[in-house]
Formats: structure tokens, sequence, C-alpha cells
């Protein structure tokens, strides 16, 4: 098989090795302001955070997570699920505002061998939209995300603010 030329992000691959910040949780160390991690915290509302994901899939890419540690979803209690359920209608509302993706993929990796790298609860929405199949991801499968997470952290920031 022939060698190809590829595209990629350096720095997740550097995560991806074990290139991280040397904390239990990454989740709970952006909770917490360790100024090891570097965070794109939006907003905290009803105790749960709404963040971009700092290697986004996709432009809007967020996560949002209990700021209390856990890992299961059944650990939810009943007022936690909807506060969780109600920040992320908000968080779809603001990314078709402020983005206008065609679509969503929202949903959750739970336990190691789902694709779960963090060991606490966290639901990712993936902004999608009809024309992100470029001829980067068609010839060398790489994909180019075209807005910096950190603008967009603050982008949102401000939509947040207003509801």
């Amino acid at each position: 098989m022939p060698m190809r030329n590829h595209l990629f992000n350096s720095e997740k691959i550097k995560y991806v090795k074990g290139d991280k910040p040397k904390v239990e949780c990454i989740l709970c160390a952006i909770r917490d302001g360790n100024p090891d991690v570097r965070s794109l915290e939006i907003t905290r509302r009803d105790g749960f955070i709404v963040s971009v994901n700092l290697y986004p899939f996709n432009s809007g890419h967020l996560m949002i997570f209990p700021e209390r540690h856990i890992e299961k979803l059944y650990e939810l209690s009943d007022p936690e699920a909807l506060a969780m359920h109600r920040l992320t209608a908000d968080s779809l509302k603001i990314l078709e505002e402020e983005f206008k993706p065609d679509g969503f993929n929202a949903g959750y990796n739970l336990g190691s061998h789902s694709g779960a790298s963090i060991p606490h609860l966290h639901l990712h929405i993936v902004p999608r939209y009809n024309n992100e199949i470029g001829f980067l991801d068609v010839l060398a499968g790489t994909r180019i995300v075209v807005v910096d997470p950190v603008e967009t952290r603050d982008r949102l920031r401000m939509r947040f603010e207003n509801i």
C-alpha cells in the first residue's frame, strides 16, 4: 500500500499519545480553573458547564458536563437530568442561530470501548453541515474546522449571556 501524505492536528495527536495535563480528570480541572488546563468554557448553569471542544469535529462542537464528577448517566438526579436537557435545548438553539447548521449529532460516549477518553460524563453536540465533506476529507481523510475554538467560545458566551 502506498504511503500518503496527511494533514493532521499535531496538537491532537500529542494528546492522543498521552501528552496531556497531569490531572486526575480534565473536566474537573476545567471546573476548578486549573491553570495547567486550557479552558474553552462558555457558561455555567444549574450545576453544568458548557464548553467548546478543544479538538472540534466541526465548527460549534460543544460539550456539556456536570460540575460534579460522575461517570454514569444514571448517576444524574431527576432535577439534574432535566437541567441538562434544558441546557442542551438552549445550546442547540444558540448554535442554530450562530452557525446555521443543517443538523446535529448529540450524544454520549459511555465507557472506554465507546470512544470515551474522559472518565467524566459529558454530552457532545456536533453541528453538521450539508457541505462539510470536502476534497481533504476524500483525498486525505482530513477534516478542516474553519472556526477557531477560542473564537467560537467568545461568540457563544455572548449568546448564552442573553438567555
